[in-house]
């Protein structure tokens, strides 16, 4: 842990502040200063190393009345979405390490159990603080322990259902815990649905500033103003307190003071500002939600490299195009507005965009809805947020062989994010579901036929890429309509020339292509762009198996269950005699770093591809003709 240090001009309180023992040691008048000297270090450190801002601003306040009310980490607080919880970072024990978070090597980029004993439960995606928090409550119970147990929910978490599940169940069980509302009208974008509305009208009421509520509050008396800003929180069993200040530190320890010892459900609901004490962040907090480095004086931010554009803005180009040219077509994300690509449709078909919130399932069975009626839904949505709604996809698209296409952006390794978001597994949990066509293109122009290509299938199909930019950029002009691929063929790019003793194949899945090609130089390996996860293409499967020695299997995701196994059992099926070597993601969660970084460590670069086949090819005898043929 850090030791407290003499820091430099201006953090004379931060400086001496190591763990929440520091802090509680301090008089309660000296943390307004606290807070300022905090969030000017989150300014100034993450103007030079970039990370999550603006939703960081919002809570100085917040973690620091929570540390200096609760006893941690004895008491167990739980923080949702963990790009909220920097400031937690800065008091207990990690102030050091900021500055490399989400690099290789450094601080996690949300929270882990593993790096603080003050991280009592990991949070990467949203809305799983109060499921937790009712666990370790229940275990405390039945334990015999005496500890206080806070969940801290916000920034959209509350618009997602295992949120009310979780509420629902500890109003029932009637269990000791403070869930705390960080109410900022926020998720990355902003919160959108009823929910919103009725939190809208109930601050208008006590007196705070809603400008997003649709509807006028009726004036009420202030202990009717309670009652009705809490009525749906007492309808699931819980006390309401609030709305409180929170950037006001003396609002908050008396709130805190009221509610943490008190038996039984508790809801506290908070108002904060995202982006508060930076005016450019105050002022746009989506832009500033995630950041690689700005200006802390005006809050200029770095301007990026020029270069070809990015997979989600491919994405968002053509299903413009493509809502042009079908009235048919409707877009739907949960809550990824900004990240998916959606910014320009969104504006331009606003009857036909839906923004679910945090709602995975929910957002997979709308679109299953919406195909019923003969319209063509696009699910715009994380590879790991769609982990989330994997029941849906079965039971209420494939099953029932509905036209939904699902747009799965950050395929494979996504860089910084970590473990957490990493798309490591989808390929595997993908092809394995009847009905379902499955692409991962190899570039951006690959990505804008497949997409095209989906909208010609009757039935449902998944289109894979990664976070980044592609080396090829995809020329689309206006309502131009690509080729689309012809079902379950892939594409060869190289054929091997003989020079080279065993011969080897490549078959690659997706956007590692670029890596392979150097390497076939090298072996004078063939090589084929699969396209197609499934269906596979057998034919140059089967002609690869009778003219190579050895067959290569890359792909962006597990390397268990994967593509490669894919084309294992396609192989074992046809009783084709020929060696296999599957090369992806190792069978353990990969931490944080760049994306080229984290490729590197998996062998998955160039010079780490061609050393697995090398050792490969040393390691057992390769040298007789391949037969291609049946095992019989």
């Amino acid at each position: 842990m850090t030791r407290p240090t003499r820091e430099s001009s201006g953090y004379a309180l931060l400086g001496a502040v190591a763990t929440p023992d520091d802090l509680r040691r301090l008089d309660v008048s000296a943390l307004p200063k606290l807070a300022q000297e905090m969030r000017r270090y989150l300014i100034e450190t993450l103007a030079r190393a970039g990370g999550h801002f603006s939703a960081n601003l919002g809570t100085v306040e917040l973690t620091l009345a929570l540390h200096y009310a609760l006893n941690t980490p004895h008491d167990r607080l739980i923080w949702d979405v963990g790009h909220q919880a920097y400031p937690h970072k800065l008091l207990t024990g990690r102030r050091a390490g900021l500055e490399g978070m989400r690099r290789l090597g450094g601080l996690a980029p949300f929270l882990s159990r593993d790096e603080s004993l003050y991280d009592a439960f990991g949070a990467g995606h949203s809305s799983t603080s109060v499921s937790a928090a009712a666990g370790m409550a229940a275990a405390a119970q039945l334990k015999g322990e005496r500890r206080r147990v806070v969940a801290v929910i916000g920034d959209g978490g509350l618009t997602a259902g295992l949120a009310f599940e979780a509420l629902n169940h500890i109003g029932a069980l009637g269990l000791d815990v403070l869930v705390v509302c960080n109410d900022n009208d926020m998720s990355i974008s902003e919160n959108v649905g009823a929910l919103r509305e009725h939190a809208a009208r109930a601050l208008a009421r006590a007196g705070f500033e809603a400008p997003h509520a649709r509807r006028p509050a009726p004036v009420l008396q202030q202990v009717e103003r309670e009652l009705a800003a809490g009525s749906l929180f007492e309808s699931l069993g819980f006390n309401y307190h609030g709305p409180v200040d929170g950037h006001d530190c003396h609002a908050l320890l008396a709130a805190l003071d009221r509610v943490k010892d008190a038996k039984g459900p508790q809801f506290l609901h908070v108002i904060t500002v995202k982006g508060k004490g930076f005016e450019p962040a105050e002022a746009e907090p989506i832009r500033y939600h995630g950041v690689t480095g700005f200006d802390p004086v005006t809050g200029t931010l770095v301007a990026s490299k020029p270069g070809p554009p990015a997979y989600s803005q491919v994405f968002g180009d053509w299903l413009c195009a493509a809502a042009a040219r079908d009235p048919r077509i409707v877009a739907i994300t949960p809550a990824m507005r900004e990240g998916s690509g959606l910014v320009d449709f969104a504006r331009q078909f606003p009857s036909r965009y839906f923004d679910v919130g945090i709602a995975e399932q929910h957002a997979v069975t709308l679109a299953a809805g919406l195909a019923c009626e003969g319209l063509r839904p696009v699910v715009a949505i994380y590879s790991t947020f769609l982990q989330r709604g994997y029941d849906q996809l079965i039971h209420d698209v494939a099953l029932q062989r509905l036209p939904v296409l699902f747009a799965i952006d950050r395929g494979g390794l996504v860089g910084a994010d970590g473990a957490t978001h990493h798309g490591a597994f989808d390929l595997s949990f993908l092809r394995c579901v009847p009905e379902l066509v499955v692409i991962a293109p190899s570039d951006a122009l690959e990505c804008a036929r497949a997409l095209d290509t989906a909208l010609t299938l009757p039935g449902p199909c998944a289109v894979r890429y990664p976070r980044g930019a592609s080396a090829e950029v995809a020329q689309v002009e206006g309502n131009e309509v690509l080729a689309p691929l012809e079902l379950g063929r892939a594409r060869v790019l190289r054929e091997s020339r003989g020079r080279r003793q065993p011969r080897v194949a490549f078959l690659v899945f997706g956007t590692l292509l670029d890596r392979v090609l150097e390497t076939a130089e090298i072996l004078d390996a063939s090589v084929a762009d699969m396209r197609f996860v499934k269906p596979l293409d057998q034919d140059v499967i089967r002609g690869f198996a009778a003219n190579h020695e050895l067959l290569v299997t890359l792909e962006d995701n597990s390397v268990l269950g994967g593509a490669g196994s894919a084309v294992n059992e396609w192989l074992l099926q046809q009783e084709l005699s020929v060696p296999v070597l599957n090369l992806g993601l190792p069978d353990r969660f990969v931490a944080h770093g760049s994306r080229d970084e984290l490729l590197a460590q998996c062998g998955l670069d160039s010079p780490g591809i061609l050393r697995s086949v090398q050792k490969r090819l040393r390691g057992r005898s390769l040298t007789q003709p391949a037969s291609g043929r049946s095992l019989s």
